[in-house]
């Protein structure tokens, strides 16, 4: 008998669980809202914060689990951008979280993986004028949360700019004053918009905008949830070159999010993705923790 299992049941929407017995870990996916990661239980700690309310909620945005980013990361000004002389209007994070993904297949034998695939739409198109196909999949294996993506410029004729990401929200106790392990010496606080150094730790409790971290070469970050409860996050460098990390006050979590490019960039369209048509990139973005 396979020690991983790929099942789903319904709670409000059809949850799909991943499980491998041997690391006693759990990894739950909700297609129909923005194809998210509400649990993520790794030897056996759940290292994932979820507000109920706003994931049964279909109007609201999830504030919980890892809602994935695209075709932009966090806002822009008045919600706007202009693209070859046309002016858009797009909400904070992009299309992709509030979008219903379509499951594309399951597998057992190797890991437990759920393929799930979203295309643009009448509704997208209108937000974001660019034929997109992203396809992701969540793979299980030896402790680890693997979330394997393409995006894919599905249109004909002109290239498709985007800067996706992850917004994951940890489940934190204790002091949000944290140290994070990596290589930035900078950052941006967003609070001020002062560039500052980084030594060594942030303490998020009474900030109320995100900070960015600059400069970073190492594929990764790793910090501390909870006692004995140490997360690390792995990831393209060469794609994801920064880590935002937001938190709200009184509030149980830390967020710390793997983003291509900073806050607005689709305006400033200086570090943008540009892929041409029939073009994909691939990438890979892991979770693990150590306890």
């Amino acid at each position: 008998m396979s020690q991983y299992e790929v099942r789903s049941y319904h709670d409000t929407y059809t949850i799909y669980e991943l499980t491998e017995k041997e690391t006693d870990s759990r990894v739950l996916v909700c297609p129909e809202r923005g194809g998210i990661v509400t649990g993520c239980q790794l030897k056996g700690e759940e290292l994932f914060y979820l507000d109920k309310a706003t994931f049964e909620d279909k109007s609201a945005n999830i504030r919980g689990g890892n809602p994935i980013l695209f075709p932009i990361c966090g806002q822009l000004e008045n919600k706007t951008y202009e693209w070859k002389g046309h002016t858009y209007e797009l909400a904070n994070h992009g299309v992709a979280r509030n979008a219903e993904w379509a499951v594309i297949g399951t597998d057992d034998t190797d890991g437990a993986s759920l393929t799930l695939r979203v295309k643009s739409s009448a509704a997208t198109l209108a937000a974001y004028p660019f034929v997109f196909e992203l396809e992701f999949t969540y793979l299980l294996v030896n402790g680890e949360l693997h979330t394997k993506q393409i995006y894919r410029n599905n249109g004909e004729t002109r290239s498709m700019p985007f800067y996706a990401g992850f917004h994951p929200y940890f489940a934190i106790e204790g002091s949000k004053n944290i140290a994070y392990e990596t290589d930035a010496t900078r950052y941006v606080d967003y609070n001020d918009n002062e560039e500052k150094p980084y030594e060594g730790s942030l303490d998020m409790e009474n900030l109320v905008e995100s900070v960015c971290l600059l400069d970073a070469s190492r594929p990764g970050i790793s910090f501390k949830i909870r006692e004995g409860v140490n997360v690390r996050l792995s990831y393209d460098a060469a794609i994801f070159k920064y880590v935002v990390i937001w938190s709200v006050k009184n509030k149980p979590f830390i967020c710390v999010e793997p983003w291509m490019a900073k806050n607005g960039e689709l305006n400033r369209q200086e570090e943008l993705v540009l892929l041409e048509p029939g073009e994909e990139l691939l990438a890979n973005f892991v979770i693990s923790c150590e306890v």
